[in-house]
């Protein structure tokens, strides 16, 4: 039986406008421009890139924080860029994120029993005693101890914190969790400890992941499916086998190249990609990794690369081959 899909995305874009002085018209910057993809239940879909490439901006669609330029997002098959935020807001309670700073994202002068009851105050009808014993389950269910449901964020580590925060994301049993580079800021051995807990969830209550990170060892471990996103578009997706024992893209090829192996005497060969991310306000014409690519040919500079099938990947290269 294939998994069900619970998100769609086809050819978003989020663009803001940014004022260059009294006589002159704004310009835009592009930091979202034209992603599509699909998000199945039980499933996660890891979004990588560099800093600048977009992965934040496409979390705040997802999440509804902000609406799209254009293009179509739909969750449960219904398309929300296209009704009325009064309507918009209902669904807000079937996407849930969870960001990188856990303490940051927390209340420091609330205890954490009612920072997890927040959610339900706020958009149920249950009362007092069913909130806390909710609140308490979660707690159990993230591997917190039943006396911190009256401790302050300060009281806790940072892999208690995430937990915390984990905790709050569920509380209104959500359908897809959007990961905002959810273990970046812990150490590795607490890394495992929250990426374990997560794939449990996951598990248990059959959820859809949208995972984003930099840390290609971290999505090794826990995706799917990945997206390699460059300067707002993506420029791979495939299976994460696929990516990582074959990667198509010269811009995937370089990311994979710089990360660490614990093998000492495995031989690498690093791709070093020279200059900086092109400013989205103004890309390059083409394939906006020309510049920097190292594969690059005349037509890369001149035409925008259409995605097509290259080996397991689909693929946005002019010289991408099987």
């Amino acid at each position: 039986m294939k998994p069900e899909v619970i998100l769609e995305a086809e050819d978003l874009t989020r663009h803001y406008p940014v004022s260059r002085g009294v006589f002159k018209p704004p310009s835009l910057v592009k930091a979202l421009d034209g992603t599509s993809f699909t998000l199945k239940k039980g499933r996660t879909l890891a979004v990588v890139g560099e800093s600048g490439c977009g992965k934040s901006t496409l979390a705040r669609l997802v999440t509804l924080i902000e609406q799209p330029t254009s293009g179509v997002l739909k969750i449960a098959g219904v398309d929300l860029s296209r009704i009325e935020e009064k309507q918009r807001k209902k669904w807000h309670t079937r996407v849930q994120i969870i960001f990188q700073d856990p303490y940051g994202s927390l209340n420091p002068r609330q205890k954490v029993g009612l920072a997890l009851e927040e959610p339900l105050l706020v958009n149920t009808s249950k009362s007092k005693a069913e909130r806390q014993k909710a609140a308490r389950e979660m707690l159990s269910m993230v591997g917190l101890r039943p006396e911190h449901y009256d401790r302050y964020p300060h009281m806790f580590s940072g892999g208690q914190r995430q937990r915390i925060a984990v905790a709050r994301a569920l509380m209104l049993e959500p359908e897809i969790l959007v990961l905002d580079e959810p273990v970046s800021a812990l150490d590795v051995s607490i890394q495992a400890q929250i990426l374990n807990l997560l794939s449990e969830i996951q598990e248990r209550l059959n959820l859809a992941y949208l995972f984003i990170s930099h840390d290609l060892s971290v999505v090794h471990h826990i995706a799917d499916e990945v997206m390699v996103m460059y300067l707002g578009v993506p420029v791979e997706f495939a299976t994460r086998d696929a990516i990582f024992e074959d990667p198509k893209h010269p811009y995937t090829q370089a990311l994979l190249s710089a990360t660490p192996v614990a093998d000492p005497f495995k031989e690498k060969n690093r791709i070093i990609l020279h200059g900086e991310l092109p400013s989205p306000m103004n890309p390059p014409s083409g394939c906006t990794f020309h510049p920097r690519c190292p594969q690059a040919i005349d037509i890369c500079s001149s035409t925008v690369p259409e995605i097509r099938k290259v080996g397991g990947s689909m693929v946005a290269c002019h010289v991408a081959i099987p």
